[in-house]
């Protein structure tokens, strides 16, 4: 009989902590939350306090049957969940469910908080422990109500407005707001034309370019050079006052120093492996907690990072005094600088007991664990490791240098301007990444040696046009961080933000990049039109700040709770009267139709909106969105193409699934082809000889991969083939495979062969759906 009973939230964290502790404990996992709301109307009861009904969820049942046997032999009760809002929930709802159950009776119940799963941090944690923090519950069940109040009245009326299935989110919501008004400040946006003109010079046998900033004695703006024809003579007279040369007027050297990036807190790690690994925010957060529940590195398991939802900054003692010593003896004591680094935190409800992400181990050297890490997994760790390194290291010192070179007395100048890295300090371990660049790390420019007075040779005068471009489309990090610019949502979140968003089909990733759907557009307008105040970012950031008021104990979450619900309620009622459907799902456009004089409108229907009659059903006029008015026919024949059974024209179409190329011919003809063409992937058909593995989109847009002698050849897979033979079996191809447990690996797609490898490139180029082990 174990004398006492520890709690944890993963069965991963339970073994490792059971070995820490020893026969005196069992160790289980609750399998994360153990209740929640009941789902149907009621569950949260305003004019009761908010008074709440909780269930216990289904899935987890067993193993609440599991505590509660082992607690009715047990002395102690330790609740070990996670050093956070959600983790305090949890221990707060078994300690309910268990109470309810009598099993309590005069047990000791212990609260116990560690932040990193390290023998040393959890024995401490045991013999020093807590109680729960009531604060910290009441925020988190004032958020879950919050939540469960405008999904359960907001999601009814966006589907008697606008269709079934839809849902809006307390934080979804002005997220997707975000991702909409980029995308029509892109679409409104009106493209300039402007020309840079460059002098191609050489000094010290090297080779420079130098922009020219002034011209005829007047400084130049973007636009002052907006056409060909005065590019051109611009260039031309340069080029005749210049006589192959440059005069260098000025030239100045300046020295900088540039400061690490603080350690890592859980929305910058988000970012950086978005940036630098290619990895989503939930696949960032599906490896931390690996690396933070226990690797096993050689006959011991231990936790290898910190605790990975966190806001602070903040460096333990021990770590950093760690972390200097190893900088000493690895790069030099001249990089380790007199005093230890500090950094701020920003969040104003960060706590001091909690730390940045890093290393359980400065000592724990990536290259030298690599081998008991997946891919993922070592990816991950390596950017951790470095990260928390160089946050403790000498700032770097650049030599800035700016040349001006003039012609023509002085009335044309150039500038060029480079960097040369003095001392590389914490630049020779880790550099933060860019968002929007395409290497993530600053590109420095080196100059030659020239002295002010000397001429410079000039090779040419390159004049260069450029279009003015809109701003980029979110991506996974550049959104995280405008999510966190302005307060909305927690780290914690985001990654169930950005799944949420994708999948009600509210936006589409492609290429790395956030769009957003028609359903999604028709749900923003209609929110921002009807709904400004609950999807306004200062609104949402200001709940955000009460409710973490909420947590420190300055406020009580019940008249907080009042406070929203009395005027979203009244809003609730006074939309579903006095809106109307069509009034949401339609848009007047200046124009009449064809066939009865009626106007149009943009409409949104079961494939997305189109262009349609006002005086439906009595006239069935429709088009496409993007077609011209009377021209629709003409734009969606394919050009050079026809059925290849009758011969008649090809159409462009648009089905259930998207746009697809049919016969103009239909009904009579059912010939259809997918619109985008397979992608030969270069890798034989193991099975037929004869053709080549087709990377394919399915009709619901998932990826496949199949023989391009179909339908004689039947062989497909859902995983992207690599051209290699099996070690074990040498059959002629490998697959790559993505799961949580193993990562990215090379397997091979034979059922009876259980060969597997780590696979060491990008498992983002592996197009088909994840499989898991689990």
């Amino acid at each position: 009989m174990s004398k006492h009973l520890v709690i944890v939230e993963s069965p991963a964290k339970a073994k490792t902590i059971e070995k820490y502790l020893g026969k005196d404990f069992q160790v289980l996992a609750s399998y994360g939350h153990v209740r929640d709301l009941v789902p149907k109307e009621g569950a949260v009861d305003p004019d009761h306090d908010f008074a709440m009904k909780y269930e216990v969820i289904e899935r987890n049942q067993k193993h609440i049957q599991a505590i509660s046997k082992a607690l009715k032999t047990s002395d102690t009760l330790y609740l070990a969940t996670d050093p956070d809002r959600e983790g305090e929930a949890i221990s707060w709802h078994l300690y309910e469910l268990l109470k309810d159950k009598k099993l309590l009776k005069d047990k000791p119940v212990h609260r116990v908080v560690f932040h990193e799963i390290t023998k040393k941090a959890v024995t401490e944690a045991i013999a020093n422990p807590e109680q729960l923090a009531i604060n910290l519950i009441n925020a988190q069940q004032a958020r879950r109500a919050l939540d469960y109040l405008v999904g359960f009245n907001l999601s009814p009326l966006l589907w008697k407005k606008i269709r079934r299935g839809l849902s809006a989110g307390r934080v979804q919501s002005p997220a997707l707001r975000m991702i909409v008004e980029r995308e029509l400040e892109i679409e409104v946006f009106k493209s300039r034309e402007y020309w840079t003109v460059d002098a191609a010079l050489t000094a010290q046998d090297q080779a420079f370019k130098a922009k020219l900033t002034h011209f005829d004695g007047e400084k130049l703006t973007q636009f002052s050079i907006d056409n060909a024809t005065l590019a051109e003579r611009t260039r031309q007279t340069l080029l005749a006052v210049a006589d192959g040369r440059l005069t260098v007027a000025k030239l100045e050297k300046k020295q900088q120093k540039r400061n690490p990036a603080p350690p890592f807190i859980t929305s910058t790690l988000q970012q950086e492996a978005a940036r630098k690994l290619g990895f989503t925010t939930k696949r960032t957060m599906m490896v931390a907690q690996q690396l933070y529940e226990g690797i096993d590195i050689g006959g011991e398991t231990e936790g290898l990072i910190t605790y990975m939802r966190t806001d602070s900054v903040n460096l333990s003692v021990e770590a950093v005094e760690e972390i200097r010593a190893l900088i000493a003896e690895n790069y030099g004591i001249e990089n380790v600088p007199k005093e230890p680094r500090l950094f701020k935190t920003k969040s104003k409800n960060a706590q001091e007991a909690h730390e940045a992400i890093r290393p359980t181990s400065a000592r724990h050297l990536p290259v030298q664990i690599k081998n008991y890490l997946s891919a993922e997994q070592y990816k991950l760790y390596e950017l951790i490791w470095k990260r928390t390194i160089a946050c403790q290291m000498m700032h770097a010192t650049l030599n800035r240098i700016t040349v001006d070179l003039t012609c023509g007395d002085g009335k044309h100048v150039f500038r060029a301007t480079g960097s040369t890295i003095a001392k590389p300090g914490f630049m020779s371990v880790y550099l933060e990444g860019k968002d929007d660049s395409n290497d993530g790390d600053d590109k420095e420019s080196f100059l030659p040696a020239m002295e002010e007075g000397r001429p410079v040779p000039l090779n040419d005068i390159i004049a260069g046009q450029h279009f003015t471009e809109p701003p980029p489309r979110y991506g996974e990090a550049s959104l995280v961080k405008s999510l966190e610019e302005h307060g909305i949502g927690r780290p914690s979140t985001y990654s169930t933000i950005i799944s949420t968003l994708q999948n009600r089909e509210y936006v589409t990733l492609d290429n790395k990049r956030f769009y957003p759907t028609d359903v999604g557009r028709i749900v923003n307008k209609f929110l921002t039109e009807h709904f400004t105040k609950y999807v306004d970012y200062d609104f949402t950031a200001n709940l955000e700040d009460e409710l973490d008021a909420v947590s420190r104990g300055e406020k009580d979450w019940i008249p907080l709770m009042h406070a929203f619900w009395n005027p979203f309620t009244s809003l609730i009622q006074q939309k579903e009267e006095s809106v109307q459907r069509k009034d949401v799902t339609q848009e007047a456009i200046d124009e009449t139709c064809p066939e009865c004089g009626s106007p149009l409108s943009i409409r949104l229907g079961r494939n997305g909106r189109f262009i349609g009659c006002t005086h439906y059903p009595e006239c069935s006029y429709t088009r496409n969105l993007n077609d011209d008015a009377g021209g629709a026919d003409e734009a969606d024949v394919v050009e050079g193409r026809a059925c290849p059974l009758c011969a008649s024209p090809l159409v462009l179409k648009t089905g259930r699934y998207g746009k697809f190329i049919g016969c103009s011919a239909y009904p009579k003809c059912r010939h259809i082809e997918p619109l985008e063409k397979p992608l030969d992937t270069g890798v034989e058909c193991p099975q037929c000889k004869t053709g080549s593995i087709l990377k394919r989109k399915s009709r619901t847009g998932k990826i496949f991969y199949s023989c391009s002698g179909y339908p004689k050849c039947d062989y497909a897979l859902w995983n992207a083939p690599v051209k290699e033979n099996c070690p074990a079996c040498d059959w002629p191809i490998l697959t790559v495979k993505t799961t949580k447990r193993h990562g990215a690996e090379k397997v091979c797609p034979q059922k009876d062969c259980k060969y597997a490898t780590p696979y060491e490139g990008d498992p983002a180029d592996a197009d088909g759906p994840k499989e898991s082990r689990e």
